[in-house]
């Protein structure tokens, strides 16, 4: 197990060496949540300050995935950067090029070097490229998969209804 706090100082140290504005008012401690699921992290602006929160299933992963996803949650500490625009894209590719991150908008289990624990009811399949795309619950996409396409212009196929 990191010392998540200290990871965070270090995290936070590296965007101030490159001149990326992040917030001094960031919360020094992280929080852990255990019942994360879908997500990795979380940047909370609560009262003029940043609270920074990863999931639990982090605990057990490399550093590096820490850190990246530490650094994710940090970069929206900068003014207009409460979401993956333009600005926050431009620090994430800065900080990936400097530290070698691949921080990006979503990663993924696989990614970070963790196993995937959540459960899935619903398994879609890209008939051009093989892409997963994993659902909990039904919805349009998984009542009408042939109305959506992948990201890269593939059909998507209903594999696997539990």
């Amino acid at each position: 197990m990191h010392d998540l706090d200290e990871l965070l100082r270090n995290v936070i140290s590296e965007a101030k060496a490159l001149k990326i504005p992040v917030s001094n008012r960031i919360v020094p401690n992280v929080r852990v949540n255990n019942r994360a699921i879908r997500r990795f992290g979380c940047c909370i602006a609560k009262n003029g300050e940043f609270i920074i929160e990863i999931s639990g299933k982090l605990l057990d992963a490399s550093e590096r995935a820490c850190k990246q996803t530490l650094a994710h949650e940090v970069l929206h500490t900068c003014p207009g950067c409460k979401n993956h625009g333009i600005k926050w894209k431009q620090y994430a590719k800065i900080m990936n090029s400097a530290y070698g991150y691949e921080i990006s908008r979503a990663s993924t289990h696989e990614s970070l070097g963790i196993a995937d624990t959540s459960l899935t009811r619903y398994l879609l399949r890209c008939q051009n490229c093989g892409a997963e795309i994993r659902r909990m619950r039904r919805s349009k996409l998984v009542d009408h998969p042939e109305r959506y396409r992948c990201k890269c212009g593939g059909k998507l196929i209903l594999e696997k209804p539990v």
